[in-house]
């Protein structure tokens, strides 16, 4: 007996090394499983931005020399769709707002003075001088962009750069940031983008525009430590492992809302895996938050997620919120949801929200362009009834459903019918002007198993 019992204890002692051993064995695995599947996703983001740029350039080359109204009209289209990707997904990299804002801010005015060529194209306008020049620098710009992305896809290469090291580096504060290839690379970039010429146009992007102030910003200038308290209340108190602040860069200032910015890590969380958020300095409004944590493929379906992502939305205080359109990818769904007022859709007032589909977390937010926008208005009452408006459209749209909706155009808001339905086998959407009558604008609606996109 005392022989057995002598052997008992180091018996237990050793299993309980051996569950240990293939405890830690599993957890240091599925990090560097973890860890591997951001640094793909963040590769694919970069590549992606190079060859949504290069087709930028490329298009821009092509415009400049078309005389057919027709084919730049194609040209233009591609471009605006390219810059608008380009964007996205820059948006989803792992840098910081303000050293991207003037690449934003590029972007952005490619795609719309790209549009706004082709509104002019289409009432039969030809390409002024002054138009080719404009276009000509926006092809200056973007070639140096390319050339930029291509020296660093190199020198990444070389040096075996890992893109997570990034999240690292944030969170010991911008002071460490030109040390990398990286962030170095992107300010060069940056102040390319800053020679882009202010573009005078009637668009949703000219600069008047970008630089108005916040019409949804109101109050006080909330300190860095009443920030970081507003930051980590959003996030949830009880969630947070430790919080630190970041980007403290020249060029905070000039981003579209200057925001103190926070770089949170979860409970449980190693700092790879940090959480970013945004939070105004006017008013205090937490205005994007991003979590790019990897995601499982889930089994969550549309209607669990676009619930779950509505329910965030009226615990953050945003009421009146409806979803419109929605995109899955990478195991998320991005849901685009718009303010309501007296039954009528308010386009400009726009929050982005994404739900991871594996446990339905709220791995992204952006409202940035509602409160861009969101303000008390006075919405003019129809001059036309809906019959009249309905007179308006091509007969061969089966109209599926009607309401009015205030869309942005220039830098106006129009009151207007909404009528979707099919024509020829197509998704459209007609805005017809609920004032005058006048068709303001036509999209298409490219439906599949992924989501809705407008064109």
């Amino acid at each position: 007996m005392k022989k057995r019992k002598w052997w008992i204890a180091p018996t237990i002692l050793g299993l309980a090394l051996v569950v240990a051993l293939v405890w830690g064995y599993n957890e240091y695995t599925m990090k560097n499983e973890l860890g591997m599947a951001l640094e793909n996703h963040y590769q694919r983001l970069f590549f992606d931005i190079k060859k949504h740029v290069e087709n930028v350039q490329v298009n821009l080359s092509k415009a400049m020399l078309s005389e057919s109204r027709d084919q730049n009209v194609l040209l233009l289209s591609q471009i605006m769709n390219e810059a608008y990707f380009a964007q996205d997904k820059l948006a989803q990299m792992p840098i910081t707002h303000a050293e991207t804002s003037k690449t934003e801010k590029f972007l952005n005015q490619v795609a719309d003075y790209s549009y706004y060529l082709i509104q002019a194209h289409l009432k039969g306008e030809s390409l002024t001088d002054k138009q080719r020049e404009t276009l000509a620098s926006l092809q200056g710009n973007s070639a140096i962009f390319n050339s930029e992305l291509a020296e660093l896809q190199s020198e990444l290469a070389d040096k075996n750069f890992l893109m997570t090291s990034l999240n690292k580096k944030q969170a010991k504060k911008i002071r460490e940031g030109n040390e990398k290839i990286f962030q170095t690379s992107l300010v060069s970039i940056e102040k390319n983008m800053a020679k882009t010429p202010e573009l005078i146009y009637d668009g949703p992007f000219s600069d008047q525009i970008i630089n108005r102030k916040p019409l949804g910003l109101t109050g006080k200038e909330v300190s860095k430590k009443e920030a970081e308290k507003i930051a980590k209340e959003f996030f949830g108190a009880n969630r947070v492992q430790d919080i630190s602040s970041f980007e403290e860069g020249k060029d905070i200032d000039k981003v579209k809302i200057p925001s103190h910015t926070f770089n949170i890590i979860p409970k449980n969380t190693s700092k790879e895996l940090a959480v970013y958020m945004g939070v105004s300095k006017k008013g205090g409004k937490v205005i994007w938050m991003a979590n790019p944590r990897p995601v499982s493929k889930g089994d969550l379906s549309i209607k669990e997620a676009q619930d779950k992502a509505l329910k965030y939305l009226k615990e953050k205080g945003f009421e009146n919120m409806e979803p419109n359109y929605y995109l899955r990818y990478d195991g998320t769904i991005l849901f685009n949801c718009v303010y309501k007022e007296d039954d009528i859709t308010i386009y400009p007032d726009l929050v982005k929200i994404k739900v991871a589909l594996d446990n339905g977390e709220i791995v992204g937010f952006d409202a940035s362009t509602y409160y861009l926008n969101h303000h008390v208005r006075n919405i003019p009452q129809a001059n036309i009834t809906i019959e009249e408006a309905k007179n308006k459209v091509n007969p061969g749209l089966d109209i599926d459903s009607i309401r009015l909706a205030l869309i942005p155009k220039g830098k106006e808001e129009v009151l207007c019918y909404e009528f979707k339905g099919k024509y020829r086998g197509g998704d459209y959407i007609v805005y017809i002007n609920a004032l005058d009558g006048s068709e303001e604008q036509i999209l298409q609606l490219i439906k599949d198993e992924n989501g809705t996109l407008t064109f």
